[in-house]
């Protein structure tokens, strides 16, 4: 979310700029507290929204993903569109192929031209996040057809 937030920071300008700098600022706030939150409090402290609580964010940062993979011998499947503006190519998808290299059962899947949402990717930019998911599609037939095809071969 950190890097999300900087990338839209740098492409947004003047009063937008403001803007955003401003709710980054807010949320990063929120995360600085976050593990010093007892279970309680984070479940009823909400992060974004009204829905997404701090519960969610601090669980899933005790949870450390390199170690968890690194060690894992069951089957992974890692999917990715490369439209999707919320994780990047580069930091994400590659990091995941390199610590998982070695490991016999994993599959990587990038997607070109799809979400988030594995569906076409209406605009590709984080400013237009709005317009991106209000478009009625589906998910792609073939990115179901991979993942029923995986688990089956699991």
């Amino acid at each position: 979310m950190k890097s999300q937030s900087e990338d839209f920071l740098k492409k947004s300008t003047g009063v937008i700029k403001w803007i955003v700098k401003k709710q980054a600022e807010k949320l990063h706030e929120k995360f600085e507290n976050l593990y010093g939150m007892s279970d309680e409090e984070a479940k009823k402290t909400p992060v974004i929204g009204k829905q997404i609580m701090a519960m969610y964010f601090k669980d899933m940062g005790k949870k450390q993903v390199r170690e968890y993979l690194e060690t894992s011998t069951k089957p992974i499947l890692v999917m990715q569109g490369e439209g999707d503006f919320h994780v990047s190519v580069e930091e994400d998808f590659e990091t995941y192929k390199q610590i998982l290299q070695n490991h016999p059962e994993a599959v990587f899947k990038l997607y070109p031209g799809l979400n988030h949402m594995f569906m076409p990717a209406v605009h590709g930019d984080i400013k237009k996040m709005k317009a991106e998911y209000s478009k009625p599609q589906n998910v792609e037939n073939y990115v179901i057809s991979d993942i029923a095809e995986w688990i089956a071969s699991h």
